[in-house]
């Protein structure tokens, strides 16, 4: 049997629910009643207590849960160098089974060359390294979403007159972050992206088209900024992608399936395996996949991180199934659909829920591919 390799057959995509007491530990510190090194010293533990959870569970791609972030982006980006903010915080509506919710994010602008002043989340991964004996995984947000989350309105004319400039200095920025966190042993990266699934939503490309955004050259564009960021990566490099419609406490924010960007993501996009939404009828049918090549895997999110019930195993064999008419099943892998806790607050599910649909992905795996 061939040593199993990233993606794995099952996987999961990064995020972990954050235990209460650091959910706690972390307002303490932001109002000034408790110091940067308790707040380190508990993510540490809670951390050491992710991996245990991830590995009892039979996973072999480990992350740190995210258990350092308030949220899975804005952390990463914030620390590029070149943004500005007025200090207004703008309202995103997310969709959930309870009504809509409302995650706020900075009003940034680019008013300068984007930069990367110094490694961001090399630190993270040095300590997840130490704590696991299998292959560890870090997230970080594509760069694609540095643009998403500013749009051309809001980049400087001057700093960058035309658009192949910003694309070298953001590829750059995490070329060098890419380099370092090599250099400290990762070889298994995971970009991940809402971008692109936004452009499968008509109402959200209608939307981005009022603002100013053609999503058709915003879908160019990011082919540029992804091939730019990898370009001349180390061949034992596995990188992957996550593409998703919206995480925020068990709610969404797109929907349509993969069909409008297909072609062009999974034939031009140079990753190793894409980690695909497919847990109900928002995210399409599986015919897109026809036009993955042979040697990327698709990691197929068939159990949802969003509610708590648990799916059962043939009804998702039947998912694979109906999959396999467009891809073949040695390219398939099985994961949650998205992170458990992509912003600090967490989705509605209990950990022991969360524990037990990682290990129902992997004892799916060993039912269909003999390994995870």
């Amino acid at each position: 049997m061939a040593e199993p390799r990233p993606p794995f057959r099952a996987d999961h995509v990064g995020s972990l629910l954050r235990p209460p007491s650091l959910k706690a530990l972390r307002l303490q510190k932001e109002s000034g009643q408790a110091s940067a090194a308790q707040l380190a010293a508990a993510e540490d533990a809670a951390i050491r207590e992710g991996v245990k959870l991830q590995e009892d569970a039979g996973l072999q791609g480990i992350t740190d849960g995210e258990m350092r972030r308030k949220s899975w982006h804005m952390d990463f980006l914030l620390q590029l160098s070149g943004l500005t903010s007025e200090g207004k915080m703008l309202p995103v509506t997310f969709h959930g089974r309870e009504g809509d919710r409302f995650f706020t994010r900075p009003d940034l602008r680019i008013a300068g060359r984007v930069r990367r002043p110094k490694p961001i989340f090399v630190d993270a991964f040095s300590f997840l390294r130490s704590v696991t004996t299998r292959t560890p995984k870090l997230t970080m947000p594509s760069p694609c979403m540095l643009y998403t989350q500013v749009g051309l309105a809001n980049i400087d004319r001057a700093v960058y007159p035309d658009l192949d400039a910003f694309v070298e200095d953001l590829a750059a920025a995490y070329r060098a972050e890419i380099a370092d966190l090599y250099a400290a042993g990762c070889r298994y990266l995971q970009l991940d992206d809402v971008s692109l699934a936004y452009l499968c939503d008509e109402e959200m490309r209608a939307r981005g088209r009022a603002q100013g955004d053609d999503p058709d050259a915003q879908l160019e564009l990011s082919v540029k900024l992804i091939q730019a960021t990898l370009r001349d990566r180390p061949k034992d490099l596995t990188v992957c992608t996550h593409l998703c419609r919206g995480n925020f406490r068990s709610s969404w924010r797109a929907q349509g399936g993969y069909a409008a960007v297909a072609e062009t993501v999974f034939t031009r996009l140079p990753y190793d395996g894409f980690f695909l939404e497919f847990d109900d009828a928002r995210s399409g049918d599986f015919s897109p996949l026809r036009h993955v090549p042979r040697h990327v895997r698709v990691v197929l999110g068939l159990v949802t991180s969003k509610v708590g019930a648990l799916e059962k195993k043939d009804d998702l064999k039947r998912r694979l199934d109906e999959a396999s008419r467009y891809i073949s099943i040695d390219q398939l892998c099985v994961s949650p659909q998205c992170g458990f806790s992509s912003t600090v607050e967490g989705n509605d599910v209990t950990v022991e829920q969360e524990r037990a649909k990682l290990a129902l992905c992997a004892d799916l795996a060993r039912d269909v591919w003999g390994a995870v």
